[in-house]
């Protein structure tokens, strides 16, 4: 959606596929951080996003073992974008849906799903696809794939992931706020287990870390021993943790962290997750995927509006991204090392004593360095302005 805006506002067609009627999914993608309302303030979108129902966070509290840590400060990263935002997805795709509407290029066709490429002469030339009519072919001077770490356009481009190894697994669940919420808390972590609070307005987008593959064992357990699990974890949520009357309102997210060693073909390439799965750490999946579509719209717009893709212009894309994606993916490697020790924690506490002194000691440290870590990315991609426009009236 983001790479369709980009290039619609350089003046190119384009078409962006969605297969479903509307974007009303259980995402688990809700946070939109600094880089990219930096993309959007850039746009002239900001003020139009910050306008809808969403919450603004300039912290990032845990509280770890029953004690509050700011672990994030992002009021110290420098304005006027020194916040997070959590906004649940569909939110913003049909944002942005309603901005790429007013560009006379943007063709977005929701109920039409691509399921294979089209070849000629061994480069790729669009995709076929189906909608309400039946089969449809949709040819384009250059196909991006961003279909997911499910891609199937990524398979039919014969490019195989590398996977890495994740000991754990997160279950997804929403949690009505108690009558008294506490503070706004990313996660309570302990050695009785860890459990994600996101802010979404009245309720929580909450979660849980498990072993990988134990879903099944869980849920043999009872789900009376699930929720006694969650409070005994996240005591503020003792009250609400009834809400989950059935196993179907728990959802199981099979964490995956991956690359393509390739990103690219003649006429086609991969971005987001279709061509780098992250893992919920740090909830910077968007917008990696958005800094890629920066990327690769500032190199590509000028081949396009030729009529050419150059593949060495896709080449530098990759060059150009896959740094920072794989440095991120490192440090989530190392994250799941310590997530795993909450699986396996023994004992009445997850952090040693001395450690947790420590980091009392360097907490502003640790507020600004997690505020870039998480807020801007390694790289942080700004788009192309030589045509841009100021802030449109509405």
């Amino acid at each position: 959606m983001v790479l369709g805006c980009l290039l619609a506002r350089r003046g190119l067609n384009v078409t962006v596929l969605e297969k479903h009627a509307d974007f009303l999914r259980d995402f688990r993608g809700d946070t939109i951080h600094p880089s990219t309302i930096t993309v959007l303030r850039d746009l002239g979108l900001a003020e139009r996003l910050l306008d809808l129902p969403l919450s603004r966070v300039p912290t990032m509290d845990a509280v770890v073992d029953g004690s509050r840590f700011t672990a994030v400060d992002f009021s110290t990263l420098p304005g006027p974008d020194d916040f997070l935002v959590f906004a649940p997805q569909w939110d913003f795709l049909d944002f942005l849906a309603s901005e790429g509407a007013r560009l006379p290029g943007f063709d977005l066709r929701m109920r039409t799903g691509a399921h294979d490429l089209l070849l000629k002469d061994h480069s790729i030339v669009g995709v076929r696809a189906s909608d309400d009519q039946g089969e449809v072919e949709i040819r384009a001077t250059l196909t991006v794939a961003s279909d997911g770490r499910t891609s199937l356009l990524r398979q039919k481009a014969e490019l195989v992931p590398v996977e890495t190894g994740v000991p754990t697994d997160v279950l997804w669940f929403r949690l009505p706020k108690p009558q008294d919420p506490p503070p706004t808390t990313l996660g309570y972590v302990s050695a009785k287990g860890l459990v994600l609070t996101l802010e979404r307005g009245d309720y929580y987008q909450a979660g849980t870390v498990i072993p990988k593959g134990r879903f099944a064992q869980l849920r043999a357990q009872g789900l009376d021993a699930f929720r006694a699990r969650l409070a005994s974890a996240a005591p503020p949520l003792t009250g609400v943790v009834g809400a989950l009357e059935d196993w179907d309102q728990i959802k199981l997210l099979s964490v995956q962290l991956n690359h393509l060693p390739q990103w690219h073909r003649p006429g086609f390439i991969a971005i987001g997750d279709a061509v780098h799965a992250m893992s919920p750490v740090f909830g910077v999946g968007v917008n990696y995927a958005i800094q890629d579509a920066v990327a690769l719209s500032n190199a590509i717009a000028d081949d396009l509006a030729g009529g050419t893709v150059p593949e060495a212009v896709l080449a530098r894309v990759q060059a150009r991204r896959e740094r920072p994606v794989r440095a991120m993916q490192r440090i989530q490697r190392f994250a799941h090392r310590g997530l795993g020790r909450v699986t396996r924690a023994r004992g009445d506490r997850f952090m040693p004593r001395p450690i947790a002194a420590g980091a009392g000691v360097l907490q502003p440290l640790i507020q600004r360095t997690l505020a870039h870590l998480i807020g801007y990315g390694f790289l942080p991609e700004r788009p192309d302005l030589c045509d841009a426009v100021g802030e449109r009236p509405a």
